[in-house]
């Protein structure tokens, strides 16, 4: 068994025992193998292994790396994503977790309209108020949230937050709790499910699964290291 496919098992293995504790299924959560910065002979290993989903957050890295692969592979953009790079980006991935300001979003609804596409999308929010993060503050998705669903293009399938970094991983939840909380409010406010939660990395995934994480975000518990917390 390679290195990849060895962790992989390990990362699935702990998000099964994290959806024991809180009650869920291992089922509804789904894994994402952050593959930033890797190459496409390590995507390919853990393909293998039997990932089929992938995190990119930089679009000229991943339209190099996407034409070497299968194409049966699944990509998600996890990053913050530049409008001028939007365009380009649209056919690639399936799943834009970073949706971090109204303005992106009209820019994004705006191509799309044009190049006939319909992207599916989380509104990324900055819940513990970290000025150097992106994303929308809670109180400005309240304010923007109806100007966010008249775009008639984007399909807002839930919500995504970064922790802070903490070497603790119990340092995350009232973080991943208050974007639980939020989802639910927000559900309860439009009649919408917003049923997706993509939450937790490397260090924290677990922790985030017990508060109801649907999508975890993985890179250094499966590629090897890269830097803090991915």
């Amino acid at each position: 068994m390679s290195e990849v496919e060895q962790n992989l098992a390990e990362v699935r293995e702990r998000i099964a025992a994290a959806a024991a504790r809180a009650g869920r299924s291992a089922d509804d959560v789904g894994l994402i193998a952050v593959s930033k910065t890797f190459p496409a002979e390590a995507v390919r290993e853990a393909w293998e292994a039997g990932q089929s989903v992938f995190g990119e957050s930089r679009v000229q890295e991943s339209v190099a790396k996407i034409a070497e692969l299968p194409g049966a592979l699944r990509w998600h953009f996890i990053g913050h994503m530049q409008k001028n790079k939007v365009r380009r980006a649209l056919p690639l991935f399936e799943l834009f977790h970073g949706i971090d300001s109204l303005d992106l979003a009209q820019a994004m609804d705006r191509i799309a309209a044009e190049d006939g596409l319909f992207p599916r999308v989380l509104i990324e929010v900055n819940v513990a108020g970290e000025a150097a993060k992106f994303g929308l503050r809670p109180e400005a998705l309240d304010r923007d949230l109806d100007a966010l669903l008249a775009l008639p293009r984007l399909q807002i399938e839930g919500l995504m937050t970064i922790a802070p970094y903490a070497e603790e991983p119990e340092a995350s939840r009232p973080h991943f709790r208050s974007l639980r909380e939020l989802r639910d409010r927000l559900a309860a406010h439009t009649g919408l499910p917003f049923g997706t939660l993509s939450m937790g990395m490397s260090g924290d995934f677990a922790v985030a699964v017990e508060e109801g994480a649907t999508l975890v975000r993985v890179g250094t518990a499966i590629f090897g290291s890269r830097g803090k917390g991915l």
